[in-house]
C-alpha cells in the first residue's frame, strides 16, 4: 500500500512516528508536493538543505516510510532542475501532481488544472523526461470539469515511459466531495499501458476488494484519509485481523506518540495547537469518543488544553 500525500498531514511528521508504530506496514509513501516557482534555478535554489525542502530531505528520512518526492507545476526547467536535484540525493523516482483541486492552483494549469489540455502535458513530458535522471510517475484525477479529459490525455500518457499513473476518480471541481467514479477509472485505466494505481476512498479491506473486483489489474492501492482515521487499515489490506479493542490501542497508541512528537517539534506554541488540530480532525474517528467530545479538543485555545485531553481520551 501507498501513502497518499496530504498537504500538512502526511508530512515527515507523521511518516516518521507511523513507521515508529507500525514498522513496514506501508510500502511507500508520496510526499506533499513540493511547488516549483518561476526563476529558481537561476537562484541556484534548489539545495534539498533548503526549509522549502526539509519533507524530502534524504537523512531526515531515515528510519521514516520511504519517500517519493511530489512535484507540483509546469515549468519545465524548474521541474528538471529540482527533479536531477532530487535524483542526485539518491530518489529513484519523482511524482508529477497533476491532481490538486485547489482553485487558486487550477487556475494556473497546474495540479488537475493542466487536465483539460493535453498539449501542455505533452510539452512538459516531452521537455523534462530526456533530461531527467529519476523515473517519473504521475498522480492525477479524472479531469477538472469532464470525466472525458483522461481518456484525451491517456494517448499522452501512453507515449511516455512513466513508472505508474496514480488515478484518483474524482473531478478537480469536485474536491473531496461525491461518489468516486469506478467506471470511470476502469475505462481509462483499461486504455493505459502503465502501472495503474487506484486512490480514492479506501477506508476498509471491504472498499480495497469491491475496487479489485471492479477492475482486477489494479497495481496497488494508494490511501491517506482512511490511514488517519483508520491507522490499523494498511495491516487490514495486507490480511491482518483487529478486535475492536485492538484497533483502538493501536489507535491510541499512534496518537499519543504524534501528539509528543507534535510538542517536541513545536512546543507549546499556536503551531502546535493548529497542527494537532488539524490531525485530530481525522483521527478521532479511530477512537471511542463522541462528536462532542472531539470538538472540545478543536474548541481548546492552549496546547496545555489539547494535550490533557487527547491524554484523557486515549488512555
Amino acid at each position: 500500500m501507498i501513502l497518499a500525500p496530504m498537504q500538512g498531514l502526511t508530512e515527515l511528521l507523521f511518516r516518521r512516528t507511523y513507521e515508529e508504530c507500525f514498522p513496514g506496514a506501508i510500502r511507500l509513501a508520496i510526499s506533499p508536493f513540493l511547488s516549483l516557482t518561476h526563476g529558481i534555478t537561476q537562484r541556484r535554489e534548489f539545495s534539498l538543505e533548503a526549509v522549502r525542502f526539509a519533507d524530502v530531505w534524504p537523512a531526515a528520512n531515515r528510519g521514516s516510510i520511504p519517500v517519493v518526492p511530489q512535484i507540483l507545476g509546469k515549468e519545465p526547467e524548474e521541474f528538471v532542475a529540482l527533479a536531477n536535484a532530487l535524483a542526485d540525493a539518491g530518489y529513484s523516482e519523482v511524482n508529477w501532481n497533476i491532481g490538486c483541486p485547489m482553485r487558486a492552483i487550477t487556475a494556473k494549469h497546474r495540479g488537475s488544472g493542466i487536465l483539460p489540455y493535453p498539449d501542455e502535458v505533452r510539452a512538459l513530458l516531452e521537455a523534462v523526461m530526456p533530461r531527467m535522471r529519476a523515473k517519473l510517475s504521475v498522480k492525477m484525477r479524472l479531469g477538472l470539469k469532464d470525466k472525458g479529459e483522461i481518456l484525451a490525455l491517456v494517448p499522452v500518457l501512453n507515449d511516455f515511459p512513466l513508472a505508474s499513473v496514480a488515478i484518483h476518480p474524482r473531478l478537480g471541481r469536485q474536491q473531496y466531495t461525491g461518489q468516486c467514479d469506478l467506471d470511470a477509472f476502469c475505462q481509462a485505466a483499461d486504455r493505459l499501458r502503465h502501472r495503474v494505481i487506484y486512490n480514492g476512498d479506501i477506508t476498509s479491506a471491504a472498499d480495497a476488494q469491491r475496487v479489485h473486483e471492479r477492475w482486477p489489474q489494479v497495481a496497488e492501492l494508494m490511501v491517506g484519509r482512511g490511514v488517519l482515521s483508520n491507522p490499523t487499515l494498511p495491516l487490514e489490506l495486507a490480511g491482518v485481523s483487529f478486535s475492536e479493542a485492538e484497533r483502538h490501542t493501536a489507535a491510541c497508541r499512534l496518537i499519543r506518540r504524534l501528539m509528543e512528537a507534535i510538542g517536541e517539534r513545536y512546543g507549546t506554541s499556536e503551531s502546535a495547537v493548529r497542527k494537532a488540530k488539524e490531525y485530530w480532525c481525522l483521527l478521532w474517528h479511530s477512537l471511542p469518543v463522541s462528536e462532542v467530545q472531539a470538538r472540545q479538543v478543536l474548541r481548546a485555545g492552549e496546547w496545555e488544553a489539547v494535550d490533557k485531553m487527547v491524554k484523557e481520551m486515549t488512555q
